[in-house]
């Protein structure tokens, strides 16, 4: 099976000869990936070197020529190092584009903490009118890239090296319903799909897909939590622990309710290992999810 990155680069390709409104900004990161692309496209496929302000600069001068920019770099370069870019050039000009990242919270630990970015949906949460698409599998990442290049919006597509097993329909913006039961609703963001059906087997609790997770789907949580006497919820997510607590618990304010998040936790990891490693280190193995979901959940 092909990675999410993989996809993106095979499915930008495509989508460059067919509309002439889509320009590719890089920082050499994929870059010989798209070689032919660039060869095709030489005013639409732009490669500005390691000048991670200047990538975002210039896919907002594009947006204001009309285009549709698609800007791709390793997260911890797209989101937290051009950080006042994304803010400024994009936020503050009302500005559309899609972010395309790779390397996720630890996809590279051989690259060191440079090129790990578990903060950079947190980041983003501090702007205004972001969309923030995290697919968990290479199908689910190239239909929502193909709805988010169609759009005048900011789009932050976050692809990873993790991927569960079969794509899931992403059709909608709203969480998919997994599975249903009575003890507690558990939501698994993007690729944490099937680390969480294997933690929670056996658990009687309504399981949550999200790919889409800002704008964040109140209305599909109220709904999975039903108006019983209160609301237990364990959002788990491939980036920063408690990076979406505040949007559920806005999203039951009038209900009784208990919120867990659980994701990448604040300390630094120095002994960098491998992605199976952080994630067990982590306890976003379905070992370590099992103890906190059942430890969490009431009996």
């Amino acid at each position: 099976m092909d990675t999410m990155r993989d996809r993106f680069i095979s499915t930008t390709s495509q989508l460059l000869d067919e509309d002439p409104r889509l320009a590719l900004v890089l920082a050499e990161i994929s870059r010989d990936g798209f070689g032919q692309a660039e060869r095709t496209h030489p005013d639409r496929v732009i490669n500005v070197g390691i000048r991670e302000q200047l990538l975002i600069g210039a896919g907002a001068g594009m947006a204001l020529t009309g285009m549709r920019p698609l800007i791709h770099t390793f997260a911890s370069f797209l989101v937290e190092r051009p950080f006042e870019q994304v803010k400024l050039d994009l936020g503050h000009q009302n500005l559309g584009a899609v972010l395309v990242s790779a390397g996720a919270s630890y996809d590279w630990p051989a690259g060191g903490f440079t090129h790990m970015s578990p903060g950079d949906v947190a980041l983003l949460d501090t702007l205004d009118d972001w969309t923030v698409l995290v697919p968990g599998h290479p199908d689910e990442a190239e239909t929502l890239l193909r709805r988010a290049v169609v759009g005048e919006g900011r789009v932050y597509v976050r692809l990873s090296l993790q991927s569960n097993r079969r794509a899931r329909p992403v059709s909608g913006a709203g969480f998919t319903v997994v599975r249903e039961g009575r003890g507690g609703t558990v939501i698994a963001v993007g690729p944490m799909l099937d680390n969480v059906l294997a933690a929670v087997e056996g658990l009687d609790v309504t399981v949550l897909y999200a790919t889409t997770v800002r704008p964040f789907d109140a209305a599909g949580l109220r709904r999975a939590v039903g108006a019983g006497p209160g609301a237990d919820v364990v959002v788990v997510e491939p980036y920063l622990a408690g990076t979406s607590t505040a949007a559920a618990n806005d999203a039951l304010a009038e209900l009784p309710h208990r919120v867990l998040g659980l994701g990448v936790g604040r300390a630094e990891l120095r002994r960098y290992g491998q992605m199976d490693e952080h994630l067990a280190a982590h306890g976003l193995d379905p070992q370590g999810l099992r103890e906190r979901i059942t430890g969490f959940l009431p009996a």
